[in-house]
């Protein structure tokens, strides 16, 4: 309740109090309640004019009834009587009844938008600050259509008083958040910005808040306030406490607006280099300030000088850029691993783990590495705990895999259930991506199918299957070891699952000794079956008809068992059939015929891990710096292969990775062979397309059929049907192509996998395969955000004569993209003759209520349907002179846009799609391909020669085809990528 004065003190109202709180009984308080309220609507209805004393000590009983938790139906057009007094008491109980009881549909909201308009006029900083609080209160679309124009221009108005710019400056950022495309704030940006430069600290403040929420929104407009803001940081920073009296919070000067502030740098990258160079000044001094003892023993100071601390980590973190800041910032949090204070040390462990994923900071956050081993096994509190086992998951690598795996499988066994589950994920992981010694890998994830096994989820043993079957020389250790694993009396169903599978496979690899002899594997099986559920048993079942492959002399034996009543008659379908299939199948079928059937399991086809999407998936929108893949060893190979490089962030920032693509190798250079042999065909997830191998042409061709005329539920020929079923939920029109549009085609030119776009919001990823002239992409669309996306709608539109000349087919997307999920479509293309522009793809969604709506051009040039073509030089030079007509030819002398290495020229050109001839020409260092267009209505031979000239740093490219538009447009892709 709002002070008031002593001869002000509304007596009735503190009678009506006191008489509410002596009710003894709910009855007597509504009884009460009834009677006052029948008084206060007889006066309001009285013939009686009531004074403005009167209606105030009457509107404030309302309220007061009203957070007791009784509805008011009646009241409030005294309330908005109130407004238009000049005592700020009656005025302010007027706009606290608004602000509490008026809903934005009330008959009287323009009434109250007429008073509220009139305060706002009237000068008084007074009033001014009351109608301001309401407008904020409030908060409806109403709100922000009468004021959201007109509140900018007093906030940046040089006569207004400071405490109704910071009013304003809340206001405006409360509307914003509410309403953002009702805040018009293109003419007011550059004078919002230079709020930051205001002599008053409570105005800097408040205008830090609105800017670090406008320019999330639209950095380009507000990218000003970067230099600014590193300018008011150093001032405060450098300041002693005594200079910034009314604004130093127990000796620390200004902490909330260097926070604020160095939260806003956060939302851009690193500034130029004379504007750097001040920053990292200020972040100095910052780590400096932390090691300095404290001026005061006060909790509050040491809060206050730590959240600037964390704050001024999580910027140095978030720049990436400088190594000595990045080990100071993590020796800093190492001195908090031990503190007595349990959230300081959960925040250190926290802002390590982000540490940890930076190439320059990795090293140092490995030294805390017995310290954070400790806190896993001595800290009380749970949550502490899973910071630390995140940590040693994000310090991992392949020098000290072994001991945090160690370590992780100790504590599992006391680890909290909550967590266990995760833990079980992270150690699998680990496994996986450090195993060099495939046994220690088996022995891993067996032991910690023994100690969690009820953890153990299904990717976890799918994928041990899955590496045993494609090592060969782990083969026989895993039978090996699976067997004796078997024999403990009490044996988890996981571990049976992973028994059988691999004997079942590979027992022949240990039936030479007399301990593991084939009806010894079978029995020890088989004493499990009864114990299991009906999946495994069903696996189990598996087992027995390879093992009367793989044993004859076990057949009477498994035979007996398929022919019993509990298994030919039973009641679960599947057991049933499974028993009654291979009976008849081990009676009937030849030796020949049974080894044919029951061969042995090929090697799995490489694909990404379904464990570490289900870790992501476990760890959800919030997933900590940890799970970043190949963070450390870039280019370390990794289970025979190059691990391919992803990474999430703790926060969704312009720096999360949701798609996994961002260190996607260039096209165009040889897919590995070995590739990661960790292979995972169990995963839902749908893979990366598989490079295709010599042969596989016709399956391919197969797979990706032509669109289909009749399929119109799936044609982006219907475009215009899509369009108008969902002007429903999106009715604008699709936008104009983003202006750096050209600039992301072009990247895509010479490759088929990346990051396609990324914003604060989305993240847009392609993974994509062109064989002849069809192709297939898959489109990955991330939410970076914790904010579902509604009305989710990526649209193909063809500019100009496109459409008779590509054909696409998508797929349909779900509407609704959970925040930091990811969602995928599928397009299958065909290209039916040359073309010269690529197709666009509009994708609008819903974002808080707002209307996110962009277009960029899909990666689908013309090269991507090249036909690599092999000649010799006499071939190349013969073809050469055919093409010899004006119009055949293109050429462009161009500079050199990044520096001339030839390697790296190979891999561009390889990428683009021809095949590089050696030795045709005459000069080594000039480069010679040839290559043909493949369309469904013609083919179209092509021929190039780039002449590089290091000395000049120049490049002359000449493209010679049977087409002119072809050799063109071929020569100016081409020459964008030099």
């Amino acid at each position: 309740m709002p002070a008031v004065s002593k001869g002000d003190g509304m007596r009735g109202l503190a009678v009506f109090i006191s008489d509410i709180r002596n009710c003894k009984s709910k009855e007597a308080e509504i009884k009460r309640i009834n009677k006052e309220l029948a008084n206060i609507r007889s006066k309001f209805k009285g013939d009686k004019a009531l004074d403005g004393y009167s209606k105030k000590k009457y509107v404030c009983k309302l309220l007061f009834i009203f957070l007791l938790g009784h509805d008011i139906d009646f009241g409030h057009m005294e309330a908005v009587n109130l407004l238009s007094s000049n005592k700020y008491t009656e005025k302010q109980i007027g706009y606290l009844f608004i602000s509490v009881l008026v809903n934005s549909n009330s008959e009287l909201i323009r009434l109250i938008n007429n008073a509220i308009k009139n305060d706002l006029a009237s000068r008084n900083p007074t009033f001014m600050c009351l109608s301001l609080h309401c407008i904020a209160n409030v908060g409806s679309r109403e709100m922000a259509e009468a004021f959201a124009s007109e509140i900018p221009r007093i906030l940046v108005a040089g006569d207004t008083m400071d405490s109704v710019k910071q009013s304003a400056a809340l206001c405006l950022l409360r509307l914003y958040k509410t309403s953002p495309d009702l805040v018009p704030m293109g003419e007011w940006t550059s004078r919002v910005v230079h709020l930051l430069n205001d002599q008053h600290m409570g105005v800097v403040t408040a205008a830090v808040s609105l800017i670090t929420c406008l320019c999330k929104k639209n950095p380009d407009d507000f990218k000003t306030c970067v230099s600014l803001a590193v300018s008011r940081l150093s001032r405060i920073v450098s300041s002693a406490s005594t200079d910034l009296q009314d604004y130093t919070y127990y000796f620390v000067p200004a902490p909330w607006l260097s926070v604020k502030l160095l939260r806003l740098l956060q939302c851009y990258p690193p500034p130029d280099a004379a504007v750097k160079g001040r920053l990292v000044e200020c972040l100095e001094t910052i780590l400096n300030k932390a090691q300095e003892p404290p001026k005061s023993k006060k909790v509050q100071h040491s809060n206050a000088k730590n959240a600037i601390l964390f704050e001024a980590i999580s910027l140095i973190i978030h720049y990436d850029s400088e190594p000595n800041l990045l080990v100071r910032a993590c020796n800093q949090l190492g001195q908090f691993l031990q503190h007595r204070e349990t959230n300081l040390r959960y925040l250190a462990l926290e802002s390590m783990c982000t540490l940890a994923s930076s190439e320059f900071s990795h090293e140092a956050v490995k030294t805390h590495i017995e310290t954070v081993i400790n806190a896993l096994k001595t800290e009380r509190d749970v949550s502490v705990r899973q910071r630390a086992a995140d940590l040693l998951y994000a310090m991992c690598d392949r020098t000290n895999a072994k001991q945090i795996v160690a370590e992780m499988l100790s504590y599992l066994e006391t680890a909290d259930y909550s967590i266990r589950e995760e833990i079980v994920l992270k150690v699998a992981v680990l496994a996986e991506k450090y195993a060099v010694d495939y046994s220690w890998y088996v022995d891993t994830i067996l032991n910690l199918i023994r100690i969690a096994g009820d953890y153990v989820s299904e990717e976890v043993w799918y994928r041990v299957i899955q590496i045993v079957i494609n090592r060969d020389d782990v083969q026989g250790y895993a039978a090996k070891t699976v067997f004796e694993a078997l024999q403990a009396p009490a044996c988890h169903e996981n571990m049976v699952k992973v028994g059988g599978y691999i004997l079942g496979e590979f027992g022949n690899l240990i039936a030479g000794d007399p301990r593991s002899s084939p009806l010894v594997q079978f029995n020890l099986l088989h004493s499990k079956f009864h114990l299991c559920s009906v999946s495994t048993r069903a696996l189990l079942l598996s087992t027995y008809i390879k093992f009367i492959n793989l044993f004859p002399e076990t057949k009477p034996t498994i035979q007996e068992v398929l022919r019993s009543d509990s298994q030919i008659r039973n009641a679960d379908v599947e057991l049933q059939q499974r028993a009654v299939e291979y009976l008849k199948l081990s009676s009937i079928a030849s030796t020949d015929v049974l080894a044919t059937v029951l061969e042995e399991m090929p090697p799995f086809p490489e694909r990404e891990s379904s464990i570490l999407a289900k870790l992501k998936k476990k760890k959800g929108p919030g997933a900590g710096s940890e799970l970043e893949e190949g963070k450390k060893e870039q280019n370390s190979e990794i289970n025979g292969g190059v691990e391919p490089i992803t990474s999430t962030a703790s926060t969704p920032s312009p720096s999360a990775d949701l798609l996994g693509l961002k260190a996607v190798a260039v096209a165009g250079s040889a897919p590995s062979s070995t590739g990661n042999l960790l292979v995972d065909v169990f995963s839902d997830n749908v893979p990366a397309v598989t490079h295709l191998t010599p042969g596989s042409e016709d399956n391919f061709l197969s797979d990706l059929e032509p669109p289909c005329e009749s399929s119109a539920s799936v044609l982006v020929e219907s475009a215009l049907a899509t369009d108008s079923a969902v002007t429903t939920s999106v009715s604008e029109e699709p936008a104009l192509p983003l202006p750096e549009a050209d600039d992301l085609l072009n990247k895509f030119v010479c490759k088929n996998n990346g990051v396609l776009f990324e914003n604060q919001l989305l993240q847009m990823g392609v993974k994509s395969e062109f064989r002849q002239n069809l192709g297939r992409m898959y489109v990955f669309y991330g939410n970076k955000t914790s904010v579902q996306f509604q009305s989710f709608t990526p649209t193909v539109t063809f500019p100009g004569d496109l459409q008779s000349q590509l054909n696409i087919q998508t797929k349909p997307v779900d509407p609704v993209v959970e925040g930091g999920a990811q969602v995928q479509q599928v397009l299958n293309i065909e290209c039916l003759s040359d073309f010269v522009e690529a197709p666009l793809i509009n994708i609008k969604y819903r974002y808080g209520g707002t209307l996110q709506n962009m277009t960029l051009k899909l990666p689908i040039t013309i090269n991507k349907f090249f036909q690599p073509t092999e000649m010799s030089s006499q071939d190349f030079f013969q073809r050469w002179k055919q093409l010899s007509l004006s119009q055949q030819e293109a050429q462009k002398i161009f500079k050199a846009n990044s520096p001339m290495d030839a390697e790296v020229t190979k891999a561009k050109l390889l990428g683009f799609g021809t095949a590089l001839l050696e030795n045709v020409d005459p000069n080594p260092d000039n480069f010679v391909g040839a290559g043909i267009v493949q369309t469904k209505t013609l083919q179209v031979g092509c021929l190039l020669r780039l002449e590089p000239n290091a000395q000049a740093q120049m490049y002359r490219l000449t493209l010679r085809t049977s087409k002119e538009t072809v050799s063109k447009h071929l020569c100016e892709l081409l020459s964008q990528q030099f």
